[in-house]
């Protein structure tokens, strides 16, 4: 079964790829097939998280393992096919390519392709220009130009001190529940 994955960025407008990629690959031959289609070095610890509808981090996949002492499964991509953890189309996962900045590809499993076989990974679709792979912060810090801390930094200068309840705020009996230690 092949699976066909495409995979867009929120930094970049027409970046597309469709990556087709046989379903017992393991992650990291997905990985490494990114890499590829994106013009990427192998040298970050990238990680793929498995996500629900929303985009909300739900397992992950890593490059190595950090040694967590959790009592959550530990999946390496080495060592985890694809369709251990995938098996539906509309999955959708992120693939943090840049974790020092958690910059990351938006991916989904568009579809599932039955009696087909592929020994290697193929990107059956590439437009647009890839994200550049490392945000270069002191680059970043000399275009944006300096940081204006002045005293307007955190909001208005002209604020009344008088305005201030002096002994903190006043909360009515009627809107909030007395804390009771016994409910913690």
């Amino acid at each position: 079964m092949v699976y066909r994955f495409t995979i867009i960025s929120d930094e970049v407008d027409n970046f597309i790829r469709e990556i087709k990629i046989d379903s017992e690959a393991t992650f990291f031959d997905f990985h490494t097939a990114i890499l590829k289609s994106a013009g990427y070095k192998d040298d970050q610890m990238t990680s793929f998280f498995l996500c629900d509808e929303d985009w909300e981090k739900e397992k992950e996949v890593t490059l190595e393992d950090m040694g967590s002492s959790s009592d959550e499964d530990c999946w390496l991509m080495k060592e985890t096919r694809l369709s251990e953890l995938i098996e539906d189309e509309k999955q959708r996962l992120l693939y943090v390519f840049d974790p020092l900045a958690d910059r990351v590809f938006f991916i989904e499993l568009t579809e599932i392709i039955p009696g087909q076989y592929l020994e290697n990974a193929i990107c059956s679709r590439q437009k647009g220009e890839a994200p550049k792979q490392i945000v270069d912060f002191d680059e970043v810090m000399n275009t944006s130009g300096s940081l204006d801390l002045d005293e307007n930094f955190y909001g208005d200068q002209d604020f009344d001190m008088e305005e201030f309840d002096p002994e903190g705020f006043e909360m009515g009996d009627s809107s909030i529940e007395s804390l009771d230690s016994d409910k913690y």
